[in-house]
């Protein structure tokens, strides 16, 4: 639907407005045509002429009144809500309704009543808040309606997102740099293989074995050894030379054996030859501080948790 009051090509204002009314037009000339038939007097029956199993036949009747009452009423509803109401175009209505100060009431109502709640979490350090139930499953719910299409309900992520879960993190997973990705958002970058100066397949290959490598898996070693040479004055920069990564600059460790693209040597021959952008984005800018607070407490307990479980085994 367009917003009223907001200039649109007049093509797609007409293409909606028509559209929508000749197809109230369509159903109601459907109704008629189908609502023909003959009405039996007395015992006559007529038929189509159609006869299936020597007696069973197909009558000429009309549709139940109350069945065809029952469209009309709808197109009749129809005519009037679009009368009243934006729907046809940019037409804004009789009432002139306007859906983004509706949506910005409903939000001020709301923020009204519930900030003082968030409000009253905002002084308390998130390690602290941590350990508050009440916070926890608040934040829960924010992480709920914002996070889970990317990280997943359980926080455990997918292919490109991060797992929340592990105490594995890009850009840190102090409590403060946790709020901070999700206030301001973080734009990662792995450059490809041009940008890296891996002039060729072979190159791409060598730094995939000794990136494998780092983490103790199998590998080719003689890949490893031209491998580490390359990633020695290409890779360490964002990596380090022990390629434990750097925090500031969100570069993984790729000695843990924790993959946000995938750990196989296919996967990281493409992670090279393609490079990665990856994007968090800003949620501070429509949440506010006081709920990335909460919502940042929620994400660092899902972490503290795992690490609780882990040592408890």
């Amino acid at each position: 639907m367009f917003q009223p009051g907001v200039f649109v090509n007049p093509f797609w204002d007409w293409f909606i407005t028509i559209g929508t009314l000749g197809g109230i037009l369509a159903c109601y000339l459907l109704v008629i045509w189908q609502s023909g038939g003959h009405r039996p007097s007395g015992d006559e029956v007529k038929t189509m002429g159609h006869v299936w199993d020597d007696n069973l036949e197909e009558l000429n009747n009309p549709l139940p009144m109350w069945w065809l009452n029952m469209f009309y009423i709808t197109m009749i509803f129809g005519v009037i809500y679009l009368a009243l109401y934006p729907g046809l175009g940019s037409y804004a209505g009789m009432l002139k309704e306007d859906q983004l100060v509706e949506y910005a009431k409903e939000v001020d109502d709301a923020s009204a009543r519930f900030a003082p709640m968030f409000e009253q979490y905002r002084a308390v350090p998130i390690a602290e808040l941590a350990k508050n139930p009440a916070a926890v499953e608040t934040g829960k719910r924010l992480y709920l309606t914002y996070c889970n299409v990317c990280h997943g309900s359980d926080g455990k992520g997918a292919k490109g997102f991060p797992n929340l879960t592990d105490n594995d993190w890009l850009w840190g997973g102090t409590p403060e740099a946790i709020e901070i990705s999700i206030m301001k958002g973080r734009n990662a970058m792995m450059p490809n293989a041009k940008t890296n100066r891996l002039n060729s397949d072979a190159d791409i290959n060598n730094v995939a074995n000794y990136v494998l490598s780092l983490s103790g898996q199998k590998v080719d070693d003689k890949a490893v050894a031209e491998g580490q040479k390359i990633f020695a004055s290409v890779c360490v920069a964002c990596h380090n030379p022990k390629g434990t990564g750097t925090a500031a600059m969100g570069a993984p460790n790729l000695t843990d054996n924790i993959w946000l693209y995938g750990g196989s040597l296919e996967a990281i021959k493409q992670t090279l030859a393609n490079g990665r952008q990856g994007q968090m984005p800003a949620h501070g800018g429509f949440l506010g501080a006081a709920k990335v607070h909460l919502l940042a407490t929620y994400v660092y307990n899902l972490s503290q948790n795992n690490v609780t479980k882990t040592a408890a085994k």
